[in-house]
This record gives C-alpha cells, sequence and structure tokens, in this order.
C-alpha cells in the first residue's frame, strides 16, 4: 500500500498534484495563496510548453498543397 505523496513544493509538481485549495472563508491564508500563486504559475508553465510544442509542429503536405494552390490562384486571377 502506498503512503500519501509529499506535499506540493514547485510549479510542476502542481500539475501532477492538483489539491483543492482549502476554505478559510472570506479571509484567504498566506499558505492559500502561495498554492494559487503556484497553480496559476503551473498553468502558464504547461500552456507554454503546448504552444511551442504546436508552433514547432511540422505543417502537414496536404496543407502545404492547399497553401501553394492557392498562391497559384492569386497570382493567376
Amino acid at each position: 500500500m502506498k503512503g500519501r505523496s509529499p506535499p506540493v513544493r514547485n510549479a510542476g509538481d502542481m500539475i501532477e498534484h492538483q489539491s483543492e485549495l482549502p476554505s478559510v472563508g472570506p479571509e484567504i491564508s498566506a499558505a492559500a495563496l502561495d498554492e494559487a500563486r503556484l497553480r496559476q504559475q503551473a498553468i502558464g508553465v504547461r500552456l507554454r510548453q503546448m504552444f511551442d510544442e504546436v508552433v514547432n509542429e511540422p505543417i502537414p503536405d496536404d496543407f502545404l498543397d492547399i497553401l501553394r494552390r492557392a498562391d497559384k490562384s492569386a497570382e493567376q486571377g
């Protein structure tokens, strides 16, 4: 049987361990604010990673062919 995982310490871990913020009423504790900031940082890190992956994907040959045909049509028209 596995034990509990250690508390989250950095933004990367927040992606894997998404614990709920404690319910503290109208006043938010410093720990809850720190956790919220880490969660926001983790989201930002992951969004940048996903964006970089998409930007660096190769363009499919079929799509390049469509663009070439559109360029030829624009030159002729």
